[in-house]
Formats: structure tokens, C-alpha cells, sequence
């Protein structure tokens, strides 16, 4: 990929900023915990997990005969997947995500780098591979972490719409992804590409961010509503009396939001940036694990 030198440039000076998140981002992968197994699953491989239940469909040749002797039900031996799975992350860096309701709250746009660097940490721990969908492709190893970095500060470098959209392919076949964004935007470029995940056998999830007063909507009396980046603009005098019908339309847009994720065989979740960072981290790691 050809980098223009003063995008470089520009990716350089944001750059600065991100390694304090990456700070942050290792400190919160260290408080949560993942139990004893971490991201075990069932699979090929030679080292043996757990027995189950044998099921309809399974062979003789996998029940275990000694262990099923002792019970009256037949069991298998299960053995740990051992083949590394490749996670892409899609981290909105529009201008929709600059917005914080208090001074005392982080912006959307480093919570979701945050999460999304602190989950980083947690898979490439796990010997698994994460790249950066349009940026980076799906490597393990700790230089990994890195070149993440990096391709972050080129993608927040590049300059942003108000509203972000997720970049159109770049899955890994049967592989795993998360779109962090507020989704405040189009949900038809969400449909698309997690139409083309799905055709791909892609797992995944949808992490919203929503500062506390965008869920709430604090706002009374004369108001001026203007986009992060200064598109669009509204005046009222009568703030109080838009509230029901914005919460009316978020909760329709968070409904639509589930709806495509149950559709394509993905997990949706909304986050709060008022809320600590712990919950949302160890719902994605066990969402990406197939189960919540």
C-alpha cells in the first residue's frame, strides 16, 4: 500500500496519541478475567479437553468406552482446536465518534479504540491472528500489536465523513470480525457488509458506542444540534419536545441493529461510555468465542 508522504506525516503526529490507549488498552485486558480455559474450543487437535455427551451422528469409533462404562449414558472425548483464527476488527473513525456529553467522559472514538486494542492484546495472547479490515491484514505474534497501531493512525490519518461505514471485504474465510462504531450513520453499508461476512462464513460481532447523552437526551429549551463535522445542523426552542421521538427512533435503529446481527449469525451489544470498559471487553472476547 502507497502511503503519500504527507499522510504519513499526519499518521505519525495521531500516532502520538495512541500510545497512551494502548496503555490503557494492555491495563484493561489485564483486569479481565477469562477462566481457566481462555478461548479453548473443540476441534482437531492432540491434547484432550473435555468429555461430552455422545450426540446422534457421532461414530463408535469416537466414544470413549472406559469413561462411558462408568455411567449409563455413552461419552466422547473432546480434544482443543489447535488452528489459529483470524480476527478482523473494524474500528469507526468518523467524526460522529469525536462526541463526548462530559468532560469527565472519554470520546466514543478512544473508548472503541480502547476496546478494540485491549481485545487485540487478549487474542494475540491466545496465539490467535487480528488485522485491521482495509488497513492490516490477520497476523499472530507481538509485533502484531504494532503494526495495529500504525495502521490505526493511517486510518484516522486518511480524514472522516460525520458518519462512518464498515469496509466492504477484507473477511478471513470462516474466520471471526467485530465493527466498533456508534452506527449513527447508514445501517444499508452495515447490511452489506455483513451480508458479504456471512456469505464468507464470518462470525462476528456489533459493538455500539453511545455516549450517555445520546441515549438520554438530556436537552431542554433553546438548543442548537450540530454534527461533529459541521454538515448538519439544527435549531430548536423546544429541545424538551424532540425527546421522545429521538429515543423512539435510537431504540428502532438499536432493534434494526440486532436484527441484521441475528441475521448474519452475529452477536450485537451496546456500550456506554459513562459505563467501565471490563463488561463490554469480556462480552466481546466470549461473543467472539461463539458464546455470551
Amino acid at each position: 500500500m502507497t502511503v503519500s508522504a504527507d499522510l504519513r506525516a499526519r499518521a505519525e503526529a495521531l500516532g502520538q496519541t495512541l500510545p497512551p490507549l494502548l496503555a490503557e488498552a494492555e491495563h484493561l485486558a489485564s483486569t479481565v478475567a477469562l477462566g481457566e480455559h481462555g478461548r479453548r474450543r473443540a476441534g482437531m487437535g492432540d491434547d484432550f479437553w473435555q468429555y461430552r455427551v455422545a450426540r446422534p451422528g457421532d461414530s463408535l469409533r469416537a466414544i470413549d468406552w472406559r469413561r462411558s462404562a462408568r455411567s449409563d449414558q455413552a461419552f466422547v472425548q473432546e480434544r482443543e482446536w489447535q488452528a489459529a483464527q483470524s480476527v478482523v476488527l473494524w474500528v469507526d473513525a468518523a467524526q460522529s465518534m469525536d462526541f463526548s456529553g462530559d468532560k469527565n467522559r472519554p470520546v466514543k472514538a478512544d473508548r472503541a479504540k480502547v476496546l478494540a486494542l485491549a481485545l487485540a492484546v487478549l487474542l494475540l495472547r491466545a496465539g490467535e491472528q487480528v488485522g485491521l479490515a482495509g488497513q492490516e491484514a490477520p497476523r499472530a505474534g507481538k509485533g502484531q500489536m504494532l503494526r495495529l497501531i500504525e495502521a490505526m493512525a493511517l486510518d484516522l490519518a486518511r480524514g472522516a465523513a460525520d458518519y462512518g461505514a464498515p469496509l466492504p471485504g477484507g473477511f478471513v474465510a470462516q474466520g471471526r470480525a467485530m465493527f466498533v462504531s456508534d452506527f449513527l450513520g447508514d445501517l444499508d453499508a452495515v447490511e452489506r457488509s455483513l451480508g458479504q461476512a456471512a456469505g464468507r462464513g464470518v462470525k462476528g460481532l456489533l459493538l455500539q458506542v453511545l455516549d450517555p447523552a445520546e441515549e438520554q437526551f438530556p436537552f431542554d429549551g433553546r438548543t442548537i444540534f450540530v454534527s461533529m463535522g459541521g454538515s448538519v445542523s439544527h435549531e430548536t426552542q423546544r429541545a424538551g419536545d424532540l425527546r421522545a421521538r429521538y429515543l423512539a427512533r435510537l431504540a428502532e435503529r438499536k432493534a434494526r441493529l440486532a436484527e441484521l446481527a441475528r441475521a448474519a449469525g452475529w452477536h450485537y451489544s451496546a456500550h456506554h461510555t459513562g459505563e467501565p470498559a471490563q463488561a463490554a471487553l469480556l462480552w466481546a472476547y466470549r461473543a467472539l468465542e461463539g458464546g455470551r
